[in-house]
């Protein structure tokens, strides 16, 4: 899929879409999905399992190419995830089908460095984890980059040091700490919450990449609602507000980084809070 925004082409690479349980938000319960019909079959599935989808999305503006996010990867030892654990998803050459092979891409932006975001950041070569992009310039948040690096996490601590710490190593990153623009039509915004250091991508106002500020559509009706892996809970309730708000009052192109279906769609307003509505690319 792909679409054209203030002349910024964004093209999604989907690699893999699995069901979440209900409790994936602490707050969730079947009847609240139940009472969205409208979730299914894109969003929910038919036993009210929340879709998630892992792709990227990439950015042709001002002569450049921009990868956000990079999914979760080849060959990276997960076993408490079973999809994330020894994949191999045919990822790089849906990537080089859709016209962006590795060293066409002069810029990753990862939204933050949880293990599904970072993956295809490195590939496995000769028993070395190398960068996948070797011309581009990686761009994390500093904050991220602080509190990961010194993580025992189970899960995300082994994907810093297989997909973070190597393109540190090879001198590719440059830490975000503050409002940044890419090009003169794309800017990265601070967003924190979901992690410290978390970003989102904007074109202007018309457009945003969520990130992990908002999971699934389901969470516009519910603001409130905790994800999991909320590291601050009430910051990432409090961004979540900042960028619906910001959407809706300019109409943009809402992006969701796990949102399945087209994954895209506008926040509208009602008389009792935000509706997602979704929208085909075009």
């Amino acid at each position: 899929m792909l679409w054209n925004v203030d002349g910024v082409r964004i093209t999604r690479v989907v690699e893999h879409v699995m069901p979440f349980a209900v409790d994936f938000f602490a707050e969730a319960t079947p009847a609240h999905v139940a009472a969205e019909p409208w979730l299914v079959p894109d969003f929910v599935d038919s036993r009210g399992w929340y879709l998630m989808s892992f792709h990227t999305f990439v950015i042709e503006a001002g002569g450049r190419c921009i990868v956000v996010d990079t999914c979760t990867g080849n060959s990276k030892d997960r076993p408490l995830i079973p999809e994330f654990d020894h994949q191999r998803r045919p990822f790089l050459a849906d990537l080089a089908a859709a016209g962006f092979v590795p060293e066409s891409v002069d810029m990753v932006v990862c939204t933050h460095l949880h293990v599904d975001h970072v993956g295809w950041n490195t590939c496995l070569e000769d028993g070395r984890w190398i960068p996948t992009f070797p011309r581009a310039r990686y761009l994390f948040g500093a904050a991220d980059i602080d509190h990961w690096s010194n993580s025992e996490d189970p899960l995300h601590a082994s994907a810093f040091a297989d997909s973070v710490q190597p393109v540190i190593d090879a001198g590719l990153v440059e830490p975000v700490v503050a409002d940044t623009s890419l090009t003169a039509e794309v800017r990265i915004r601070t967003s924190p919450g979901h992690t410290p250091g978390h970003l989102s991508v904007w074109i202007g106002d018309s457009c945003v990449i969520t990130g992990d500020v908002v999971h699934h559509p389901i969470q516009l009706r519910y603001p409130e609602w905790t994800a999991s892996g909320d590291l601050d809970p009430d910051a990432a309730r409090a961004t979540r507000r900042e960028l619906l708000a910001a959407a809706a009052s300019t109409n943009a192109l809402v992006l969701g980084t796990h949102f399945a279906g087209t994954s895209a769609g506008r926040v509208l307003l009602t008389e009792d809070g935000y509706r997602f509505a979704p929208e085909t690319a075009g």
